[in-house]
């Protein structure tokens, strides 16, 4: 793990689940770069059976809203999520991180300038990321992503972006 920072003891991680079972490899690793930040991580999160809550933490930090550094715990199934979509697509290449968490100050800021952010967006819950992966085609990603039928998937071509979270499955985008 490349380190990207000290954690604050509110990232907490209480809220870890057990795995799903149709999906367990032995180990679940992730490689991001924050877009807004510049940092960048490489962890292995699960391994032996259970999350590693050190990793976790720095997940969390750097998947932070990055307007006021403020924390949230992220969805372990989101994680889990991001990892498969890395699997599927690329797993030599880095995550690019558009937005992860947000808090609601920020969420509401970014309403005011946009019809596409969700008042009750999923991003306030560490539920949802916005992502590109270079050199992977959009539309692939987006493909890749809905295949895993994990929660919803938008698909955001002028952005180059598309919009993963662990909500009800659904899709938008063309």
């Amino acid at each position: 793990m490349a380190a990207v920072g000290a954690l604050p003891a509110k990232a907490a991680t209480s809220n870890l689940h057990t795995p799903d079972p149709a999906y367990t490899p032995e180990d679940k690793s992730l490689s991001l770069l924050n877009l807004h930040t510049g940092e960048s991580l490489k962890a292995t999160f699960f391994s032996d059976g259970q999350y590693h809550h050190e990793e976790i933490h720095a997940l969390n930090f750097l998947l932070r809203d990055h307007r006021n550094d403020q924390i949230h715990m992220m969805d372990p199934r989101l994680l889990d999520l991001l990892h498969r979509v890395q699997s599927t697509v690329s797993e030599n290449k880095q995550i690019h991180i558009i937005s992860a968490y947000r808090s609601p100050a920020t969420n509401e800021l970014l309403r005011k300038n946009s019809k596409k952010v969700a008042k009750k967006s999923y991003h306030m819950q560490g539920k949802a990321i916005d992502i590109r992966v270079p050199g992977v085609n959009i539309k692939h990603l987006h493909k890749a992503a809905l295949s895993m039928k994990g929660g919803g998937v938008g698909l955001y071509s002028r952005s180059n972006f598309v919009h993963l979270d662990v909500g009800r499955v659904r899709r938008w985008g063309a």
